[in-house]
């Protein structure tokens, strides 16, 4: 006799047992979208939303007015439904909750999903959503050759979703909501660090501000001075296939935009600063240290005895090298070009002070990085785990 496969997720809270309940989604919610109209926009009036408000919709700065709002829309928005990306060159499947009641138009990207009745929780059947499992079902019902992709009403209601009992909905939906506010918090702390980080860059590297030496007196005046003389060494990486760069290895390849991969051999050792050369984040600027790989991608450079590698990574950070690359189909920085810029630098024991404090409020930044991966990574966890 064969046992029939039970329908429950693989996290549980205590308390809770029986399968969950498995249909469509458009048995447990409406689906509705938005205007065909291209929108009149005005400076007031009626909030109006499509694809790219979807991570704040109460933070758009569109109107139409009250007469077009009235016209146009059969179903608003309303506290309590959802709201998700279905026609975009993006994300299909991102989502946002209404909060309130306030009038609030949208476009015909966005599918509105009202649930049926208060025996589903608008939270749980949210996150539900965006777990993989919906998303894979979004995924095979795709119009992938329209561009820009969309998927339509019908494809989307006959998507699947599991529910349980009311109670336990809630419960996970309190537990999820809880860890999204540990997320929100880090990632708020973290622009914060970061707005610092960039102010504190303008008063030093303008002199607004300025370190004193060991003795408490201030430091000699600036000088202008070419990249040329600040570095010792400046020149390309070397070619590397990519059937020679793996997800793991002995030495770590870094191409213009940073770590690419691994190999089994190096082609530097030391510190280095490491400049991107091509592509739409030229000059783009990484450091390296130990034995690695540096590709063609790649300008490595080094400090000399007049500066410090530190310090030219956050000089050349703040100088936004990207706005000098040479216009092309494919925007690129040379090695001469480099050598040539004109950069405003004080003695190395000065440079060293700056680059301590810049490097102190770095390692920061890398902490709340590092702790919001990792509440992002449990986060994920628990959508593939606490749902079927």
């Amino acid at each position: 006799m064969k046992v029939k496969e039970q329908n429950v997720p693989v996290l549980r809270f205590p308390g809770f047992s029986g399968d969950w309940k498995t249909e469509d989604l458009k048995d447990i919610a409406g689906i509705y979208d938005g205007t065909h109209q291209t929108p009149k926009y005005k400076k007031k009036g009626v909030k109006f939303v499509s694809v790219e408000n979807i991570t704040n919709i109460d933070a758009t700065r569109k109107y139409i007015s009250k007469e077009a709002f009235e016209k146009d829309f059969k179903t608003t928005p309303r506290r309590d439904d959802i709201l998700m990306t279905r026609i975009t060159a993006g994300i299909i499947g991102a989502t946002a909750v209404v909060k309130n009641n306030d009038p609030l138009g949208y476009y015909v990207s966005l599918a509105l999903i009202r649930k049926k009745d208060s025996a589903i929780n608008t939270e749980f059947l949210n996150y539900r959503i965006n777990s993989d499992l919906f998303k894979h079902e979004l995924h095979k019902r795709i119009i992938h050759v329209a561009f820009p992709k969309k998927i339509n009403l019908g494809e989307i209601g006959r998507c699947k979703v599991s529910t349980t009992s009311l109670p336990e909905q809630q419960k996970i939906a309190s537990f999820l909501t809880a860890v999204d506010s540990k997320i929100k918090q880090l990632n708020k702390k973290k622009a914060l660090l970061e707005q610092y980080k960039k102010g504190m860059m303008q008063k030093l590297f303008s002199q607004e501000f300025r370190f004193k030496d060991e003795q408490g007196n201030d430091f000699p005046d600036w000088e202008v001075k070419r990249l040329a003389e600040l570095v010792s060494t400046m020149k390309s990486g070397i070619g590397i296939t990519s059937s020679n760069i793996f997800n793991a290895g002995t030495y770590p390849v870094y191409g213009g935009n940073g770590l690419r991969g691994y190999t089994e051999e190096y082609t530097h050792e030391g510190e280095y600063l490491l400049i991107g050369r091509q592509g739409a984040l030229c000059g783009n600027i990484n450091r390296v240290s130990g034995q690695v790989f540096i590709s063609e991608h790649a300008i490595a450079t080094q400090g000399n005895k007049y500066s410090d590698t530190d310090w030219l990574v956050h000089k050349l950070q703040f100088m936004n090298l990207n706005r000098l690359s040479e216009s092309s189909a494919q925007p690129g920085l040379s090695v001469k070009k480099l050598k040539r810029l004109k950069i405003k630098s004080p003695l190395k024991p000065e440079q060293q002070k700056i680059a301590t404090f810049l490097s102190s409020i770095d390692k920061k930044i890398t902490l709340i990085s590092t702790e919001l991966n990792h509440a992002q990574s449990f986060k994920k966890s628990l959508l593939q785990q606490m749902f079927v």
